[in-house]
């Protein structure tokens, strides 16, 4: 018998759509976040959102050639340099790649060794913002939203394969550190809940953006995953509670901002409702929200399943059923162009898939109470 979820996948073209964002993507975060989401749809035993991520409190053993999200990723990393594969200037988006490097490494050292080298070359060869952050960008100190999904989630990851508890904090406290210069100020001067896309003296940003929002909570929930699923109490209770804390912070305030048009998306700057409404913001933070239901259901409870139900109901009129193309979505490298893209983003198709399996995940542990 047919199952609902395989009839709610055929219904959501949810193939067609990851296909789409790999097919679509061109740059370093692309290639990572498409692995990610191929791991999280295909392989979700192998996310830091499983039960049971580390056996034994390692890294698991995995076929690399059986196992989408690692084949795709095996073919783009390099080995042998300091970075995983070249970030255009950026210091932090090639280790987006990071995690599914290091399950590969399990069964394939030199990827292991390239893992490392990726860590080494964050942590003691880029430039840091004058409170200790970590920048984003290789040559400059300026912190991006980005940032945060791409580098933290990997450094935590790398502490477990390595039995590192200073590098775990390390992961914790560039959250920290990325939430007290981008967090806004609201006019009372009292800080707001949510983020600013970029500071810093070559590219800021101070708006809002949606997806730059969705990067920061996603990046905070994946570390507080690998935090929680690690050896029960080898961790601070006081930083899980501050990530906890973190996410709550962003998905409160995604609450509160204004939707566009119908169905009703979340607006491309959260906090200004002249902007159209599009996809990636909406599908990613919807997305966490399903994944702290089930992390952390004490403290998410109702309100954030409802808000992550309403982010699902407006995605998926927005998918085309004959290309998998998820739309309207901002501009990926130009986030203040009034024009929403119409032929969709790599980064908006894998946010969608993340969207699909964290709802798949929510409704199987739902119905197993």
């Amino acid at each position: 018998m047919e199952t609902s979820t395989a009839r709610e996948r055929d219904a959501f073209n949810v193939t067609m759509i990851m296909e789409r964002a790999c097919r679509l993507a061109s740059h370093s975060w692309e290639y990572g976040t498409a692995a990610e989401a191929l791991i999280e749809l295909h392989n979700p035993e192998l996310s830091v959102f499983s039960q049971h991520p580390f056996p034994g409190g390692k890294l698991p053993l995995v076929d690399v050639e059986k196992t989408p999200g690692l084949k795709y990723a095996k073919a783009l990393i390099r080995t042998g340099q300091q970075t995983l594969i070249d970030g255009d200037g950026s210091a932090g988006d090639p280790a987006s790649l990071g995690v599914v490097c290091l399950l590969i490494g399990q069964t394939h050292k030199e990827y292991a060794i390239a893992a490392e080298s990726q860590a080494r070359f964050i942590l003691e060869k880029t430039p840091r913002f004058k409170n200790g952050a970590i920048s984003h960008r290789e040559n400059v100190a300026e912190l991006w939203a980005d940032f945060t999904y791409m580098v933290p989630p990997f450094l935590s990851y790398l502490a477990i394969a390595t039995n590192n508890e200073s590098l775990m904090r390390q992961s914790q406290l560039q959250c920290h550190l990325y939430e007290e210069i981008l967090r806004a100020r609201a006019p009372s001067k009292e800080p707001s809940h949510l983020w600013r896309h970029i500071v810093g003296p070559e590219a800021q940003d101070l708006g809002l953006w949606s997806t730059g929002n969705g990067w920061a909570v996603a990046g905070i929930c994946r570390t507080l995953a690998t935090m929680k699923k690690c050896e029960e109490g080898k961790y601070l209770h006081s930083e899980k509670e501050r990530l906890q804390h973190s996410i709550m912070d962003i998905l409160d305030g995604a609450m509160l901002a204004p939707r566009a048009g119908y169905p009703a998306l979340l607006c491309n700057y959260l906090d200004d409702d002249t902007w159209f409404g599009e996809i990636a913001g909406t599908a990613l933070l919807g997305a966490v929200a399903y994944r702290m239901v089930v992390l952390a259901p004490l403290k998410f409870g109702e309100r954030y399943a409802i808000f992550a139900e309403s982010c699902w109901e407006a995605i998926k009129p927005c998918i085309n059923p004959t290309s998998g193309a998820v739309v309207p979505t901002s501009n990926e490298l130009d986030w203040k162009s009034r024009e929403p893209s119409l032929n969709g983003s790599s980064e908006g198709q894998s946010f969608t898939v993340m969207l699909f399996a964290a709802r798949r995940d929510y409704m199987a542990r739902h119905a197993g109470k």
